[in-house]
Order: structure tokens, then sequence, then C-alpha cells
């Protein structure tokens, strides 16, 4: 027989082992809440090693991720498809197991962790899309949605600010299946935290409206099993399980030390930490007896079975409600997506309308939502400004199973909880704010392109046409930077029908985030043929033409693209031949063939002019070395925004003047 100890420190000595191998990595956090992870995924979790991707399995969230070898021992341990090689390859190119744990990389990762505080905002998300699910899918006796959210959080993570954020939201959501063990050993890379952390845990989270069960010893199989019963048995709050632990917990000399928490324990340490656990096997070798015992697959199937035939049942009950429920986590589009998106955006053709982008957006979410019930949408506290309600919105505040959330000024941590709901399934998330206030979402919106996460961000008042709050409101290179991360597809649509498409495209798109940039202003709408409207798709296309050999073209986005085309039109009065290219995406348009590009920006025409209210460098990539850029070199000022858009250039008479010295040169 294995003793509960023995099963923990196999969870001990392959990280130990793991770590040393790599020569780097997180040793002390593994050791430390070896013992909780053994009493959650032995007794609690529920998962199926052999289907990682089940649509009820519980999803456990590590999101202090600098220690991933507790996760891929679990993994390893419980029988997924991680085997002792790749343990052994821990930190090395192309092995299943990086230095912190990445989704689509490793089976049974939920999430991509290791900006701390980030994993425990995805899985406040999780737990949202759990509770919103079930509220919208569940019947009497088939609570085919029922699972769990499970979190391991360290003292970096609650140092974050986004877990103020996140966990404030949690309590008042009354996230009832979110459980958050706090690995509190007061320790992290600069020392002991008690020299720079002093809050009252407790208290905070009472606060927050959450359940605390303190003083839990997180090296007592009892008292942690104790706890999370406890936990359990609270509906209507989230629960945190704050549990004492010893960093590096076995290594007689490390233990309850900073050198224990990123550096390999080293080979003399090593050996005294195997003398003093009595561990007698040599490196990456775990007895029979261990591996049965901590096997998981025949109990995996077997949850998973069960489930199998309740939903079979739920089938023959609800045959829509199932139908709908196989689409949605499926990912799969209604099957008239096609033809309502088209119809719509062929109809906002025939029926011009100057409106500004973002009410235009507003408009594409009362066409698709109706037919779109996964969308799930929020804002940070500018719902009335970003124009994200629609007409079908439904707060989960006081309806379950809405589909609106009011994230209140929480930027990251709204972003961050998106980017969970989104890997939970069954919703694309789309949330917004002022674009200007990316800034405070950042780290989570590269998150998602990393994890090419499924979520739509809109992001209004999209340059120094927002006028008068001036430049702490005007962004200038954010959009440039949006641009430059890889995975992300940027759309700043000119009009009403760019917005549509770029709309369609976001919700087409089936992996990776999409940024609307929408403008605060309205914005005329330009006429265009079927071919045109057709190649919008295509990130870039040509919205007009003088059908000569071209002397010139130039290329805008937005609310630029108006005042271009009547430069442009005023240049072929002059006598010049003039393109003007639309180019809402530059990042679809850079995916195009090299024929549709040249077709578009033909290489012998040398003179070129970018026009976009943002900062102008970016611009050098499509007008080359030698061209034109009317863009920004400055941050605004405050003052209408016609009055903005002539200071800095924004003219129909400056881009005719630039123009022609460049012709001419």
């Amino acid at each position: 027989m294995c003793s509960r100890i023995e099963l923990s420190n196999a969870i001990r000595m392959l990280s130990i082992d793991a770590v040393q191998n790599a020569k780097s990595g997180h040793p002390g956090m593994p050791m430390g809440m070896a013992d909780i992870a053994e009493v959650l995924w032995r007794d609690f979790l529920k998962h199926n090693p052999e289907n990682p991707n089940w649509n009820d399995r519980d999803r456990f969230v590590l999101s202090n991720g600098h220690g991933s070898m507790l996760l891929y021992s679990l993994l390893h341990l419980t029988g997924y498809n991680l085997s002792i090689e790749e343990l052994k390859n821990f930190r090395k190119l192309n092995s299943k197991t990086p230095g912190h744990p990445e989704i689509g990389v490793t089976p049974g990762v939920e999430t991509t962790t290791g900006p701390l505080g980030q994993g425990l905002a995805n899985a406040v998300g999780m737990a949202i899309a759990e509770k919103t699910l079930s509220a919208y899918f569940n019947r009497p006796n088939y609570d085919i949605v029922n699972h769990y959210t499970w979190v391991f959080i360290g003292d970096g993570c609650l140092m974050e600010g986004i877990s103020h954020e996140v966990c404030s939201l949690a309590g008042t959501l009354n996230l009832g299946k979110l459980i958050v063990f706090y690995d509190k050993n007061g320790i992290s890379i600069d020392g002991k935290i008690s020299n720079w952390f002093t809050d009252d845990t407790v208290k905070r989270f009472e606060s927050y409206n959450w359940h605390v069960l303190d003083q839990v010893n997180g090296h007592d199989y009892k008292s942690v099993r104790d706890s999370i019963k406890k936990a359990k048995s609270i509906q209507d709050k989230p629960s945190i399980i704050i549990c004492n632990t010893i960093i590096g917990f076995g290594a007689p000399n490390k233990s309850g030390t900073a050198e224990s928490h990123g550096a390999p324990l080293g080979e003399k340490e090593i050996i005294l930490t195997r003398k003093k656990l009595n561990w007698k096997y040599s490196p990456f070798t775990i007895p029979d007896a261990i591996y049965e015992k901590w096997n998981f697959i025949k109990q995996g199937s077997k949850l998973e079975q069960e489930w199998n035939k309740k939903f079979s049942l739920y089938q023959l009950k609800y045959p829509d409600l199932s139908v709908e429920y196989l689409r949605r986590v499926n990912k799969v589009l209604p099957i008239n997506w096609s033809d309502v998106s088209n119809d719509y955006i062929y109809s906002l053709q025939r029926n011009t309308r100057n409106i500004a982008s973002r009410q235009a957006s507003q408009n594409a979410l009362e066409a698709f939502g109706k037919i779109l019930p996964e969308l799930i949408g929020g804002s940070a506290d500018l719902s009335p400004s970003n124009l994200t309600q629609w007409s079908c919105s439904r707060s989960i505040f006081k309806d379950p199973s809405g589909n609106y959330i009011h994230y209140g000024v929480r930027e990251f941590g709204m972003t961050a909880i998106a980017n969970g709901i989104a890997h939970h399934g069954g919703f694309i998330p789309y949330t917004a704010t002022f674009l200007m206030f990316v800034e405070y979402a950042r780290n989570a919106v590269r998150m998602a392109a990393l994890m090419n996460t499924k979520h739509i961000f809109i992001y209004t008042h999209d340059s120094i046409g927002l006028g008068e709050d001036g430049p702490t409101h005007q962004p200038i290179e954010q959009l440039s930077s949006l641009r430059m991360t890889p995975n992300i597809d940027v759309w700043r649509p000119s009009d009403q029908v760019e917005t549509a498409v770029a709309w369609k495209n976001a919700i087409e798109k089936k992996t990776g985030p999409t940024a609307l940039i929408l403008s605060r202003q309205n914005l005329c709408q330009f006429d265009r043929d079927s071919q045109q409207l057709e190649n919008i798709s295509n990130g870039a296309y040509i919205l007009y033409d003088s059908k000569k050999r071209l002397d010139i073209i130039f290329i805008a986005t937005g609310s630029e693209v108006n005042i271009t085309l009547l430069a442009a039109k005023q240049l072929v009065s002059l006598g010049y031949s003039t393109r003007v290219v639309s180019m809402p995406s530059t990042n679809v348009f850079d995916r195009q063939d090299v024929s549709y590009k040249e077709l578009i920006l033909p290489s012998y025409v040398t003179k070129r002019v970018a026009v976009e209210a943002s900062i102008e460098d970016f611009w050098y990539k499509y007008v080359g070395i030698n061209g034109l850029i009317i863009g920004m070199k400055t941050f605004g000022e405050s003052a209408p925004a016609e009055d903005l858009f002539k200071k800095f250039g924004f003219t129909v008479e400056n881009i005719v003047n630039k123009s022609i010295n460049l012709l001419n040169s």
C-alpha cells in the first residue's frame, strides 16, 4: 500500500528532477503544494485523462504558472498523454512541457499562465461561463452543465492588481462553483513577503463576499479534504482556501527560503531531499504501485460515461436545446449565418447612412446577435459610449442565463475574464472600452493573442477625433501596437458597411482575437459595386480609381478615408491619375496572396501616400521610404475634433499640397 505522503512525494520528486535536468525552473511551489494537489486531483476533481476536452469536466487553473512541473506531474501520473520523456524534456525546444503551462501544447492545460493573477482572472471567466451556460441549458433532473473551477494561486497573484478587479466581481456574481487555493508560504523571489505584503487576506476576501477558509494545513490531507468539503457546501459564494505551506517542502536546507523558489535545488540538496522524504528511487522513476494509485483513466471514463447517458436522455426530452448546446460547444455557427450576414451587409450598402462606426457596430450586434446566442458582451463601465448593448442584451447580474456583463471600471480584469470565458467554451465574448484604455488591459490582450483566443475587442473613440477630452483620452500609438501584435486582426472601418464586414470576419475567424477600432464621430458612407463590397473582407481594396496609368496611390483608414478620397479627386481635376485604397485591416491584407497585393498596390507606383490619425511610423511598410505619411508625430490636444484635424494636417488642402510636392520630387 502507498501512503498519501508517498503519492505527494511522487509529484515533488518528478518536479525536482525535471527542474534539475532542465537546469532552470521553479521547484519550490510544486514541493509546497503537492499535498493539496494530491487531495484535489485524486478525491474531488472531475476529469477524464483520455478526453481532456470533455465538456463537463472540472476546470483546473494553475495561476501561479511558474510551478508548472506540479501540473505536468499531475497530468503524467493521472494518465494524460504526457510521457515521462516529456517530463525529461521540460523547458526544452518542441516539448509538451514548456516553462509555463500553454494551452494547445499540453493536453489537460486549460489556459496559458505565467503572468501572475491572470490565471485567476481566466478562472473567474470559466466560472461565469459555467454558471451562465447551466442557467441557459439545464433543466430539472438534467444538469448537463455542472462542474467546478479550481484554482491554485500564490502570493504574487494576490499582489497583482488584477486579483482585486476579478475577485471583487466574482464575489458580486456569487460564483459558488469557483474554489481557490491560496499557497500561503510567505516567500517570493525577493525573500520574505512580510516586508512588503501585509494585507489581511481574510478581511479582504470577506469584503468581496467570498467564503473564506483560513488556517488550513496545506501538508495535512485531512485538513485540506475537510476544507474542500466545506467550500463545496457553499453554493452562493466563491471560496478561498488559505493553505499554510512550506515552499520547497522536504528540502533540508532550502525549504522555507527564496532559494527554492526559482532555481534548481542542486545535486547535493536533491540527494538530501531524497533521504529526508525516504524516496529510494532514481530520477524520473515512479514505482508501479504509485502509478496504479494515481491513474485516473478508469474513474474518469466512468464519469464521462455517466454524463453521456444523462445527455442522451436530455437529447430525447429536449431535442432543440441539445442541438443548440452541441452547436455552441463545438463552435459551429448557425446554418443561416452566411445568408443573414451577407444580406445585412448588402442592405447597408443599398441604404446609405452617415453614422459613427461605434453606432454601426451596435447595429451589427442588433442584426447578428439575434441568431448568435453565444455572443456574450460587456464594457468597462462605458456601455453608453461603446454602444455594446443591444435590444436583447440581458445582464447576468439580473438573469444568470443572460448575455451581458457590466464589468465596472476593470479593463484588465474584464479582458482576462473574457479570455477565460472563451476558453471554457460555449461563448464568443466581446469586451469594450476606449482605445486609449487598452493600455490598462495590455497584458491580457497579449495573452489573448498568445493563446489564439476567439475574443472580440471593441475599442471606440479611436483618434484625436474624440475631441475635447484631450490627449489623456486620444490614442496615438495604440493602433500600431495592436497591429504589430501577432495573431490579432485589427479593423478600423471607414463606414457602416466596413464595420459590418469587420464584425462578420471577427465572428467567422476560427482562432485568435479581433480588435474593432471605432469612431465617436459620424463617418460618410461610400458607394461600392459588388466586387468592391466582396473585397472589403480581404483587408484592403480599391475604393476609387481614375482608370489610367496611376501617378499616385493613397491609402487610408477610418475617418480619414473621406478626406483622402476628396483630395484624390481634386488631384484628378488637376490632371493626375489617382487611386484610393481603403485598408480597414492591415493584418488581413498582409495575409493575401502576392497577386492580390499587386492588384491593390502595384509595384510600379512608387508615389504613395498613407493618411491616418495615428502614429505615422507604422505606414512605411506600405509607402516605402520615399513615400508620404500624413499621421501623428505627437500627442493630441483638447479641442473640438474639426479643429484638431485641421491643426494636425488632416485636411483636403494639406493632403493635396503635400501630394503635389511628392509627385514633383
